[in-house]
């Protein structure tokens, strides 16, 4: 399927390590501060580089199972470093992982298969995302994440804010605030060098306007989503908090393994008909999923943990959906898109599924063993199903950085 990753994701500590080293050996251009702490209790830390008042921040580790970012961030820290150019009246910031509490949970730093990343994987539920929670909690509610990264957003005033996402199986995309003319060349550009596919109909970016293939602008506040039952608004996640300064936002992409399926731009045959069957295999998976937790929760102990509760969530989430495309016109009528839903489709019960292993695991439950064989049978169907590739970690990072450095240049220029 794919080979070992010729290098390794970094841990948070790995991370502040590398930071606090680098601090060290420029003391005079860089600093390392907390700037908050987790639920429970981890600090949060900011790199900082040069003293401009412009300024750009890098945000890595929002979700725990897309651990790129992290590299990513540690490279384009080194590259600011050497390249004055990038520093030339631009400060740059770096908050090393959004969620370590998170990355604790997330346990797959070297996945040789996607079976791998599973038996390891872990994404927090909805509200506990330090992203994500201002669109589905108030904000008397929100997590220290949360209120940490805003505080850091507030003080800073970044014209750019980066936050490095990814995927496990897919293509490459960016998700933009606002527009930044001129990004999607250069990024068009890497891709193609790296050979990583670009997604042009990705699921997180429905409906969106696009710049340029695999370049999605956001559309304007009161717009209709294109999964109405979905919880969270990107309008109201952390994204958006550098609009209040004249600032925008990128979300930069990068799969882990690669499927030139979602780079296809051809009309699809039938897609109302395709969406209405991914809708049924969707509610057909998780409903296996619900099975084996119905029949297990009694057996399992209290109190819930952040396993569970994600596991649960993933699951709630699927009736809605599986209705959104079922009912709806589909936002778009591309193989792309269409491959990007069925990916959407397996990847939803299957790191529902994935988490509640742990869980069973942890207890010996008796349950375990048919799970860990959905759990199996479910990733290798995907990788097959879209001939996944494994994409070496440092294209993966190299892609990423490219396109940073393009969105701060031209976002700049803008």
């Amino acid at each position: 399927m794919s080979l070992l990753p010729e290098l390794r994701y970094p841990t948070v500590t790995e991370l502040v390590s590398s930071a606090r080293a680098l601090a060290a050996h420029r003391p005079g251009l860089c600093s390392l501060r907390q700037v908050g702490v987790s639920r429970a209790g981890r600090p949060l830390h900011l790199l900082s580089m040069g003293h401009a008042e412009r300024s750009v921040l890098i945000v890595a580790g929002a979700h725990a199972n897309e651990p790129t970012g992290g590299s990513t961030l540690l490279s384009l820290a080194e590259r600011a470093l050497r390249d004055r150019r990038l520093r030339a009246g631009t400060s740059w910031h770096f908050l090393l992982c959004a969620d370590p509490d998170g990355a604790s949970l997330h346990e797959t730093p070297a996945p040789r298969t996607l079976l791998d990343y599973h038996l390891g994987f872990f994404r927090p539920a909805g509200p506990e995302q330090p992203e994500w929670s201002p669109s589905v909690l108030p904000p008397d509610r929100l997590p220290p994440e949360t209120r940490a990264l805003t505080r850091v957003i507030d003080e800073l005033r970044p014209y750019l804010q980066v936050t490095l996402h990814g995927t496990d199986l897919g293509g490459s995309w960016v998700q933009l605030t606002k527009d930044i003319p001129g990004l999607a060349e250069p990024f068009a550009k890497s891709a193609a060098e790296l050979h990583i596919p670009v997604e042009t109909g990705a699921t997180d970016a429905a409906g969106w306007p696009a710049s340029g293939p695999g370049v999605h602008v956001m559309p304007a506040s009161g717009t209709d989503a294109a999964y109405p039952s979905m919880p969270d608004d990107a309008r109201h996640s952390t994204w958006y908090h550098a609009h209040r300064y004249g600032g925008l936002t990128a979300v930069v992409e990068v799969p882990m393994w690669a499927s030139d399926l979602v780079d296809d731009p051809a009309p699809h045959p039938a897609p109302a008909a395709a969406m209405r069957r991914l809708a049924r295999r969707l509610v057909r998976d998780a409903l296996q999923v619900e099975v084996v937790l119905t029949e297990a929760l009694p057996r399992l102990p209290g109190p819930e943990g952040p396993l569970l509760r994600a596991a649960k969530w993933a699951l709630e989430l699927v009736p809605g959906l599986a209705g959104d495309w079922a009912r709806t016109p589909p936002a778009d009528t591309t193989m792309a898109y269409v491959g990007s839903v069925d990916a959407f489709g397996r990847r939803l019960p299957l790191r529902a599924a994935a988490m509640l292993l742990r869980v069973l695991h942890e207890a010996d439950d008796r349950a375990a063993p048919h799970l860990e064989h959905l759990v199996a049978s479910w990733s290798e169907a995907f990788a097959e199903r879209f001939r996944a590739r494994w994409v070496p970690l440092e294209h993966q990072v190299e892609h990423q950085s490219r396109t940073v450095v393009a969105a701060a240049q031209h976002a700049r220029e803008r």
